[in-house]
């Protein structure tokens, strides 16, 4: 018996400043907190969660700087990704900088240096070669190079009959870039995976609305939406209703970093062992509670 076809993530590699202060910031003093730098990215941290959660192979496509290049690519063939890892002459590997409160929700601040100068010369068509799904990072569609490669990926994968996700990455930047500049730029996706404030960013809601109907109204755009909601669990929304409400499973947080990056990896693993959106959904939230125990984003 054959396994799933492979699993093609096409993102961010960053290195992540990870600071968990149990007490308030303290302005224009020291602030405790503990302090680690750990491999990190959107996309990275989604294909290595998918590649420990499912048995399909997992690829990622990236760029960063020669500073970090090889302490990154070795954190994720241990984790089991096969990395194309392009290394850009001028900036160095991106980083963020993840503010961790008492309550385990993180601030960032990002600088995204190499990893959104990806551009359609880094792309190859044989990335797609046995890949049964392409899996793009909402972080590309922020800067001009990256959206054009991930355009061209997009294609690519259309034409050959291999089905697309997105997950939106970020309410602040998807504000600067307009949420329907960005919508028009991910038409003919798949699978859509927002969390709760992008979702309604996208629909076009108010943040009372419920969650659900801006769920319902991106699945008229997208075929399949999961939005996912913290401790709320995640929802899926089809041809403009929700079909499904999944729990999440309860945990002791100590770190949200990279909890909807698990999700996805989780998500996309079992959607390639055939699993139906709700199933896949539970996965994806049985990774998320796994990634919000520990520091950091990666498994």
């Amino acid at each position: 018996m054959t396994g799933p076809g492979a699993l093609l993530v096409v993102g961010d590699v960053v290195t992540d400043v990870v600071a968990i202060h149990p007490e308030p910031l303290a302005p224009a003093t020291d602030t405790a907190a503990r302090i680690r730098t750990l491999p990190g990215g959107a996309g990275a941290n989604a294909a290595c969660w998918a590649a420990r959660t499912g048995t399909a192979e997992v690829r990622l496509l990236a760029r960063v700087g020669a500073e970090s290049a090889r302490w990154h690519e070795r954190a994720l063939v241990d984790a089991g990704v096969r990395p194309r890892l392009v290394i850009d002459a001028r900036e160095p590997t991106g980083t963020v900088v993840a503010l961790v409160g008492k309550d385990a929700e993180r601030t960032f601040l990002t600088d995204s240096g190499a990893s959104l100068r990806l551009c359609p010369a880094d792309w190859t068509p044989s990335l797609l070669d046995g890949a049964a799904h392409l899996h793009l990072s909402g972080y590309l569609f922020f800067a001009d190079s990256s959206r054009e490669l991930a355009m061209v990926a997009l294609r690519a994968a259309r034409t050959r009959g291999v089905s697309v996700s997105v997950d939106p990455a970020s309410a602040g930047f998807l504000a600067g870039l307009g949420p329907q500049r960005f919508l028009d730029a991910v038409a003919g996706v798949d699978v859509l995976l927002p969390n709760e404030d992008e979702a309604r960013l996208l629909a076009g809601l108010p943040e009372p609305t419920g969650v659900d109907r801006a769920a319902a109204e991106l699945s008229r755009r997208v075929p399949l939406v999961v939005v996912t909601r913290g401790a709320a669990g995640a929802l899926i929304a089809e041809r403009g209703r929700v079909t499904a409400e999944v729990e999440a499973e309860p945990v002791e947080a100590v770190d949200s970093t990279g909890a909807g990056d698990a999700f996805t990896g989780g998500f996309l693993a079992a959607r390639l062992e055939g699993a139906d959106p709700a199933e896949a959904a539970r996965a994806g939230c049985r990774a998320a509670a796994l990634a919000v125990t520990r520091q950091g984003g990666r498994p």
